[in-house]
């Protein structure tokens, strides 16, 4: 997850507030709490571990950058946070009641085995969740460099052996084959009232690849960029925010 290096404020500031849309839907999937153990696997800026702690879960969480964990003890101080990443966590086996992991699969480097990892540190009866996008902001940017006359990045893809279809289906197949049983997939589509600002954000701070696109032109494409970036949202500005639809696929399964 290299690219997220450094990007903790960049990502407060703008798509922490994207990736809250899944959170009432995962929170509802796991079930009653009763102050049961819950580890959330990439917890970012800690925003879905702190909303689930609310919830009456136990809650810790994981996360890998540095940038991520300040933002998260600034803005949550009571959460309990460790350091560790995916495919190796720094955890017992079945030490938790349940595992989350909201918008981290589609970013690691051997999906399944992170799978496998999040079911190795979950009790025989807990619930694990998570989620990967199936429409994603790539969308929005993609139209602004087409408007600025600009090649986008094409991507980094897993090698075929390691990727999957980015399908509920696909998705599940893919769990089950990473030794999750008893799955569910379902679609969840909502629309994020992004401001100006934030979408903004995203992009000037390098966050995900449209950000490391952008702070990879020089200067003189930058400039088109950002004025393509404002004609578009000028065109779809309405109460001062743009609406931006986009699609997760929310998955729960067993890890036996």
């Amino acid at each position: 997850m290299r690219e997220w290096a450094g990007k903790g404020e960049a990502y407060a500031a703008s798509y922490a507030a994207l990736c809250a849309g899944t959170h009432d839907a995962l929170v509802a999937r796991l079930g009653p709490a009763r102050e049961r153990r819950l580890l959330d696997v990439g917890s970012g800026t800690g925003a879905l571990a702190a909303h689930l702690s609310a919830a009456g879960w136990n809650v810790t969480g994981c996360e890998p950058e540095e940038t991520m964990r300040v933002v998260a003890g600034r803005q949550h101080p009571t959460l309990a946070l460790v350091e560790g990443a995916l495919p190796a966590l720094p955890f017992a086996d079945a030490e938790f009641d349940a595992v989350t992991a909201n918008f981290v699969l589609n970013h690691v480097d051997d999906p399944r085995v992170a799978a496998r990892e999040m079911a190795r540190v979950a009790a025989p009866d807990a619930v694990l969740a998570t989620t990967i996008w199936i429409v994603s902001p790539s969308w929005f940017w993609l139209s602004v460099c087409e408007r600025a006359g600009l090649a986008p990045a094409a991507g980094n893809r897993l090698p075929p052996e390691r990727d999957f279809e980015r399908t509920a289906s696909g998705f599940g197949r893919m769990l089950s084959e990473g030794g999750w049983h008893r799955i569910k997939v379902a679609e969840l589509t909502w629309s994020w009232r992004a401001t100006i600002d934030q979408l903004w954000a995203s992009a000037e701070g390098g966050v995900a690849s449209a950000g490391a696109f952008y702070q990879s032109l020089i200067v003189a494409d930058r400039v088109q960029f950002r004025r393509a970036f404002d004609q578009l949202c000028a065109e779809h500005v309405v109460d001062e925010a743009v609406a931006l639809e986009h699609t997760a696929a929310v998955a729960v399964g067993r890890p036996g």
